[in-house]
């Protein structure tokens, strides 16, 4: 075969590979932090506390419902486009 046909080849394969490559490491990065939150109450309560706050349960509750929300709501807006 010629050698420019070789050299199509391995750039396309080169960016097939690329492609394929990003598009499993970004799916499964997204399955990771759903599963594995990156902050829990644990880490809200010592957060507030090193700000100065005295965490209480119904604060720490509300938080950490805002951010499941928020997350709710960037998950729903991804699904849409």
């Amino acid at each position: 075969m010629a050698t420019w046909i070789w050299i199509l080849i391995v750039i396309v394969a080169l960016i097939g590979g690329f492609a394929l490559g990003f598009w499993l490491s970004r799916k499964y990065m997204m399955d990771y932090l759903e599963k594995n939150p990156p902050i829990n109450e644990d880490m809200l309560r010592i957060m507030m506390m090193q700000m100065g706050q005295k965490p209480s349960q119904k604060k720490i509750n509300q938080m950490m419902g805002m951010m499941n929300k928020s997350s709710e709501k960037a998950k729903a807006e991804a699904k849409k486009k």
